[in-house]
């Protein structure tokens, strides 16, 4: 089904409708308010009601001294609250103005045609008028979808009336919204496992709260409901019927923040996905497979040579019964974790590869000399940690190397801290710039190792991330400008810092959290033209902004061009899937890779897949394997 674009399926985004309905108390200006506090709470659709009172009711309760008391007062209120035809007609054209889908509901058949001149892509039918089959058919014959409220109905009223609509020649979608019509309703009437009856019927189907808060509402969206509906209104404690009943500006924009949350939660029910967060988590929790002694080549695997312990980098301890009678083909020395590449042959690195371009390989002190002697990258980058800064290269590396080499410095130092050079704290920023001296002094003491390289990149992650949401893009400005006092207030002589562009959702202390900065390339540009700073540009990272941004991340490799000093290359998936292998992701490296080559001739690169050198630098290897021929 859908209304005015918004498609409405089990699949999709909840169409969420503020049903202002007379919560205006028949104030235009106060209508007005009330479809801000909508759009500005993220709502789809904004809703109002309208009535011709003497087509509506009997002249008997159109007389006040002959109706009872109830109906007298609700007349009395409809009278005092009521807007006029060239009000509504305002409000639509507001609605339309601003973004948010304007429908009315029609209680009788001459408010169903003032509403259709003023122009509805649906119409929702109160739950009042649900078995009333002349409005019905009068709806239908205007060909546009309905919403019904079956409150205060049977079930067997609601299966005629589905019934009754699936066999009108003039066929027009319908959903249906399950609803207690009581203001406000007990929640122990509401009965929400009622929408797994409703879901039967194999339409839309939804929710419209009449309770106090909004748990019974989020917990709808987790049942089912694709349509969510709610009363808003400026005060609780106005004169009329349905405020008790309705949700004030705050508690409407956690409803909508709540519902927007489950629709990503909610996922999918396929196979079951080790998302990248969890990966990493996985490897840092988990247990594998470790060599419990020295193990000598063509020996058979037996249990006893084995243990289970954690970092969880090798096998799962659930593949030792596939382990057991193999033989080792290489030596492995005790303490070691297992992987498939000690008994069985894997992708092994070439020792020449063929690109036009310089190519790095990513290294740590401790496997920099294994890994040059399989093959002869033009560079290596060495992916720090924040104990690496304090170890002796003199330990690890042998006198001099042919190659050039530059820096990816940490995120993570001691005590918790997360590099952030953009920050408003003070003191923090100040320690941030401390660590960040302290990698480039380690930075260039590096370079008696590595002749050929006269001024070493550093890659940085800069910062500019947040815990719980996104900051607002005006406050985008003043962090950069932290950041460019933090650079000007290092000694970085020797060196070439280049930021990293970054992914939305960064994984951080084992969950994710929100990333600001160095994602939208105007900042980047704007950022480049004011410094002359040059960036490292992660494409799995860009990719991954342009999903969440809906950008065309071909172009933004085009812009992005000028100003990029190195790549990392691997693919990625989604808005939080960084560092896969490439092919294995979603990223069209067939058209990508033509336009690195041509707006960035000479610009080096490295594969930057996650966890690439485990199993003697698998992940490298085939990366390498893909690339080579096409950069």
């Amino acid at each position: 089904m859908i209304i005015d674009n918004f498609r409405i399926n089990d699949h999709g985004k909840i169409f969420i409708i503020a049903e202002i309905g007379m919560n205006h108390n028949g104030f235009y200006d106060k209508a007005i308010e009330l479809i801000d506090i909508a759009i500005k709470a993220g709502a789809d659709c904004v809703k109002f009601q309208m009535r011709c009172l003497e087509e509506l009711y009997s002249q008997d309760a159109l007389d006040v001294s002959k109706g009872d008391l109830s109906t007298q007062y609700t007349i009395g209120l409809l009278r005092k609250f009521e807007l006029s035809y060239d009000e509504y007609k305002k409000l639509a054209k507001y609605c339309h103005d601003n973004n948010i889908i304007f429908l009315c509901t029609p209680w009788d058949i001459k408010s169903a045609d003032l509403i259709e001149k003023i122009g509805v892509s649906a119409y929702k039918v109160a739950s009042a008028d649900m078995t009333n089959y002349a409005l019905l058919d009068h709806l239908c014959e205007k060909g546009k979808p309905l919403i019904l409220s079956t409150g205060m109905s049977k079930k067997s009223e609601i299966d005629n009336v589905v019934k009754y609509l699936n066999s009108k020649k003039k066929k027009v979608k319908f959903a249906l919204l399950h609803c207690n019509s009581t203001y406000p309703a007990p929640f122990k009437d509401i009965n929400l496992n009622y929408l797994k009856t409703m879901s039967e019927y194999d339409i839309p189907i939804g929710y419209s709260g009449h309770e106090r808060g909004i748990a019974v509402t989020l917990a709808a969206v987790a049942l089912g409901a694709t349509i969510v509906e709610r009363h808003i209104t400026l005060d609780r404690k106005m004169e009329g019927p349905d405020h008790s009943a309705s949700l004030e500006k705050k508690d409407f924009e956690s409803l909508v923040k709540g519902i927007r949350e489950i629709e990503k939660a909610l996922g999918s029910s396929k196979d079951r996905v080790i998302t990248q967060g969890e990966l990493i988590n996985r490897e840092n929790l988990s247990k594998s497979i470790y060599a419990n002694i020295d193990i000598r080549k063509n020996d058979v695997f037996e249990e006893s040579m084995f243990v289970f312990k954690s970092p969880g980098q090798g096998l799962q301890p659930s593949e030792l019964v596939k382990l057991l009678g193999k033989k080792a083909i290489t030596e492995i020395k005790k303490g070691k974790p297992i992987f498939k590449s000690h008994y069985q042959n894997i992708v092994n690195a070439k020792k020449d590869y063929k690109f036009k371009r310089k190519w790095a390989l990513p290294v740590r002190y401790h496997d920099i000399n294994k890994l040059l002697e399989t093959t002869a990258p033009d560079l290596v980058e060495f992916h720090m940690s924040f104990n690496d800064l304090d170890e002796s290269p003199d330990d690890f590396l042998n006198s001099k190397y042919n190659c050039g080499f530059l820096v990816h410095a940490p995120e993570l130092f001691e005590d918790d801290h997360l590099l952030d050079l953009c920050t408003h704290d003070r003191s923090y920023r100040e320690q941030s710039v401390i660590h960040m001296q302290k990698l480039i002094n380690v930075t260039i003491n590096l370079k008696k190792y590595f002749p050929t390289t006269v001024k070493p990149l550093i890659i940085v992650n800069c910062g500019g991330f947040s815990k719980d949401s996104f900051i607002e893009d005006s406050l985008k400005d003043d962090y950069y400008e932290n950041l460019i006092k933090s650079l000007s207030s290092l000694d970085s002589d020797g060196v070439e810092i280049i930021p990293q562009t970054m992914a939305p959702y960064p994984w951080h202390f084992g969950g994710q959290r929100y990333q600001n900065l160095f994602m939208n390339p105007k900042e980047i540009i704007d950022f480049n033209k004011k410094t002359g700073i040059r960036m490292c540009h992660d494409i799995s990272h860009s990719f991954l902004a342009c999903n969440e941004y809906k950008w065309d991340h071909l172009e933004y490799t085009k812009l992005l061009a000028p100003f990029t000093a190195h790549y990392h290359i691997s693919d990625g998936s989604g808005v939080d899937g960084e560092g896969l292998q490439i092919g294995e992701g979603d990223i069209n490296f067939r058209e990508l890779l033509p336009i690195i080559n041509e707006y960035s001739k000479d610009i080096s690169f490295i594969p930057e897949v996650w966890q690439g050198h485990t199993n003697n630098g698998e992940g490298f290897w085939i990366s390498l394997d893909k690339l080579e021929g096409k950069l």
